[in-house]
């Protein structure tokens, strides 16, 4: 079997990881990929290629696949999605795993996404869709000012601003709708109430009529300890996560899944791939605050290592329709996986530094250094974006896992780095 990954961040590496643990695969490219993707060993022998090919590039992607033809492709970053992969390769006659452009809309337009909850009855926020500020702030003030403010649509991950004052609130909708801070995603925006409680990341993989829901896992989204600081794109995660049991687990999926399935089969939309509902967990019950329609990054990285299905038979069988009597196998350890940033991360960054003692982290017990903005410069790692690394490892509880993941970020340095020191902790108090 021969397979063909979309993408270059640490969700891409992750992936590449897994499935080169699958016997099934001969042959796994990826397009572009990181320093890290290039020269993962598949278990049946020889190792991954990186392809000189931008994600965006379906014209020479298709070239590849046509020359090559990979049995299937895997679809990793949500702006690819957005734009129609799916339906590119599909149309010219290749197996590819994620949604339809139009069924990515549960990510791609929060407006989207919105409107379907409420006509379906999936719990969420009181919520109001927008394109003009002056009636967008007048809904601010009906919420008192405690808001989480959306740019419509896809901003890799920071497009939220939570508020809790009416003045803040306003200079949110300045700053996305006016001063377009987020370009062409905040023409629109969708504005929330602010909910309270515990928040968890859900994940599901489906084929248009089954889903299934992985355990949970909990994100860290804010740039600083103690959740302070910017929106980013994920400082690190951890799972499983202790704030709901196996069956509490259960029912809150249900609640969500099964009127989400109701939905898309009333709607005509047949999503295949990876959903992804972030959830609060509210002293009223669950509450979606948002979906996404991808493996989302950093939770791949501690998903994928606890999980022990093959994940090609999986991801074909997700792109095939065939998930109904499959089992989720998972091991019994906890996952705990810590993001090294770049300094300034989410604003400015430098690029070029080069990443010092990535062997040496590597070869600590029951860890993996997933690469994300990393590049290779004369034979050198250096650093190529914002979030750099995740940092990732197992252990028999939650505590020795977080321990492993943090003696490893200690011996890997890049000037500038930024880390935070939390990741796990609401998990152990």
């Amino acid at each position: 079997m021969k397979v063909l990954v979309l993408g270059s961040g640490g969700r891409e590496h992750a992936l590449v990881w897994k499935l080169a643990q699958s016997p099934r695969i001969t042959q796994l490219w990826c397009a572009p990929g990181n320093a890290g993707t290039a020269g993962e060993a598949l278990a049946s022998g020889g190792f991954t290629e990186n392809l000189a090919i931008a994600a965006d590039d379906f014209a020479a992607l298709l070239e590849f696949a046509r020359r090559e033809k990979p049995d299937l492709t895997v679809v990793g970053p949500d702006n690819l999605l957005a734009l129609g992969v799916v339906d590119t390769f599909q149309a010219a006659g290749f197996t590819i795993w994620g949604p339809t452009q139009k069924a990515a809309q549960f990510e791609s337009s929060k407006a989207f996404s919105q409107e379907f909850m409420l006509r379906h009855g999936i719990p969420t926020a009181r919520s109001g869709t927008f394109d003009d500020p002056v009636a967008a702030k007048r809904f601010c003030a009906e919420l008192g000012g405690r808001c989480a403010v959306k740019a419509d649509g896809l901003a890799l991950g920071k497009g939220v601003i939570l508020t809790h004052t009416l003045a803040e609130a306003e200079q949110a909708v300045d700053e996305i709708m006016v001063q377009k801070s987020f370009g062409s995603a905040g023409s629109r925006t969708v504005i929330q109430e602010l909910l309270t409680g515990m928040e968890i990341s859900l994940h599901a993989l489906c084929d248009g009529k089954t889903a299934l829901l992985f355990p949970t896992a909990q994100d860290h989204k804010r740039a600083l300890d103690n959740d302070e600081g910017l929106n980013t794109g994920g400082m690190g995660t951890y799972s499983p996560a202790p704030f709901l049991s196996d069956a509490e687990l259960e029912s809150v999926g249900r609640a969500i899944l099964d009127p989400w399935l109701a939905g898309c089969a009333a709607d005509g939309i047949d999503f295949r791939g990876l959903l992804y509902p972030g959830v609060m967990l509210t002293p009223d019950g669950p509450r979606v605050l948002e979906f996404n329609a991808r493996f989302r990054d950093p939770e791949t990285q501690v998903y994928l290592t606890r999980l022990e299905n093959d994940l090609a038979e999986l991801l074909l069988a997700s792109a095939e329709g065939r998930l109904a009597g499959i089992q989720l196998r998972w091991k019994p350890e906890s996952a705990v996986c810590v993001v090294m940033a770049s300094g300034g991360y989410p604003g400015n960054i430098r690029k070029g530094l080069p990443i010092l003692g990535l062997a040496e982290a590597g070869a600590l017990p029951s860890t993996k250094v997933f690469h994300a903005g990393t590049a290779l410069k004369d034979g050198v790692t250096v650093t190529n974006g914002g979030r750099v690394l995740g940092v990732t490892a197992l252990g028999p509880t939650l505590q020795e896992a977080r321990d492993r993941a943090y003696a490893a970020v200690n011996r890997i340095c890049f000037e500038g780095v930024h880390v935070r020191s939390d990741i796990a902790a609401k998990g152990l108090r």
